[in-house]
């Protein structure tokens, strides 16, 4: 499986906060089955500004000891970028966390504020798209706008936008709304990829082995195991890891 959002890299944001803590983070998800972890720390909201240059130092640094320690888990790196101004600054400079390619366009993990979708969103998207830039919207179900208001989000995807769900939503984790926004979204097939979004051991721990079996009772298999294998695998097509300007070089 392909994990494409996580907090793992240690003390960077709300996520692992030592060493020690990602390690096991890491090694949680290896036993889970993860293959490829992307580390994706938060970058431009209120409390984790994260300048690329300091988190590709981090990441640099931590895949290093990670290799040491003989994982076989694979790292990618790129963020989860808060909506805003600022994510127009960062692409104008060329100088963002992209998570992959997606169908030749450039994509990256967007975050909305949890209780709502601010004014203008959808103009961003607009520019973005214009760009050739793909947002994949980040736990559309733990939005409360989102979670009451359905068809808002099928706007966003209609604009050119992916949806990325938690896996711990589906077994209620963050409250019914979240869950039961969660089933109606897969139901609809408004979902592209499920992630574990983890932070810790003992709240958000990687449990993306027991999202995908919730969702194939959802969805039936094929489609449960796109969301966490097939569809992030065509991310990391024609990615060069190793070549991290903008974090992830992608042409």
């Amino acid at each position: 499986m392909i994990d494409i959002h996580s907090h793992i890299l240690p003390s960077v944001d709300d996520g692992a906060q030592t060493l020690g803590a990602a390690l096991e983070l890491l090694t949680l998800a290896q036993n889970d089955g993860v293959t490829v972890q992307f580390l994706t720390p938060h970058m431009r909201d209120t409390n984790y500004i994260n300048d690329p240059k300091i988190i590709l130092k981090k990441y640099n640094d931590f895949s290093e000891i990670v290799a040491d320690k003989g994982y076989t888990i694979e790292l990618r790196l790129s963020a989860e970028v808060r909506v805003g101004p600022e994510v127009m600054k960062l692409v104008v400079r060329d100088d963002f966390p992209w998570l992959g390619l997606w169908r030749g366009k450039k994509a990256f993990l967007l975050e909305m504020p949890h209780g709502q979708v601010p004014t203008g969103t959808l103009n961003l998207i607009k520019w973005l798209k214009q760009r050739d830039i793909v947002p994949v919207i980040v736990h559309p179900e733990r939005n409360r706008e989102f979670q009451s208001n359905i068809p808002l989000l099928k706007q966003f995807l209609d604009a050119g936008c992916l949806a990325q769900i938690t896996a711990a939503s589906l077994f209620g984790k963050f409250g019914i709304k979240s869950q039961s926004a969660a089933v109606e979204l897969l139901e609809k097939e408004y979902v592209t990829f499920m992630a574990t979004d983890t932070h810790n051991t003992f709240y958000r721990p990687p449990d993306l082995k027991a999202g995908y079996e919730k969702a194939k009772n959802i969805i039936g298999e094929e489609k449960a195991w796109s969301l966490v294998h097939d569809a992030p695998a065509k991310l990391l097509e024609n990615i060069n890891n190793n070549s991290v300007v903008n974090i992830n070089a992608v042409p």
